[in-house]
């Protein structure tokens, strides 16, 4: 058994766990996460994303005792409140989601790409959200709501960091 420490949706969280837990069974299991998808246990579908220091990293492939000390962030925490995130919202008006199952990893995945895109000043194109995308996998869509939710909440993003300075 391992103590962990570490910070979930702005709350610090402590656990004893066994060394082999994966973060996507210790925000489900232990954190009551339950928006955190697991549907592959490979790594191929990418359901179980989560932001780990900001990053979009695939939980089902993370042990939670190598993340003493990190600010993990779920689909649950990304809302303001009872205001949806913009990723969240485009979603929603785009229709990009059907069963809801892979919906919280791709929401995560959008946000990560679209802070890198950002951060980088580089244009996030139909064509590149596609690509990044590679390591989600949606087997109700065909994909063009997903991406142009993406494209929406890229622009919705673009127009906050903009207020913001």
């Amino acid at each position: 058994m391992t103590q962990i420490k570490m910070t979930v949706n702005g709350k610090s969280a402590t656990a004893d766990v066994p060394d082999n837990t994966l973060l996507s069974e210790f925000l489900r299991e232990n954190m009551r996460l339950t928006g955190t998808h697991v549907g592959c246990d490979t790594s191929q579908c990418g359901a179980c994303v989560v932001h780990v220091d900001g990053r979009a990293v695939k939980s089902c492939t993370v042990l939670a005792a190598s993340l003493e000390g990190a600010d993990v962030t779920t689909i649950e925490g990304i809302a303001n409140g009872k205001d949806l995130h913009p990723m969240q919202a485009a979603f929603k008006a785009n229709h990009g989601l059907q069963c809801g199952f892979c919906t919280p990893g791709m929401i995560m995945s959008g946000i990560d790409m679209v802070n890198r895109y950002q951060a980088e000043g580089q244009a996030l194109t139909a064509e590149a959200i596609r690509h990044e995308l590679e390591g989600n996998i949606c087997r109700c869509t065909g994909y063009h709501n997903i991406v142009k939710s993406i494209e929406d909440a890229a622009d919705e993003m673009s127009g906050m960091a903009q207020a913001a300075e």
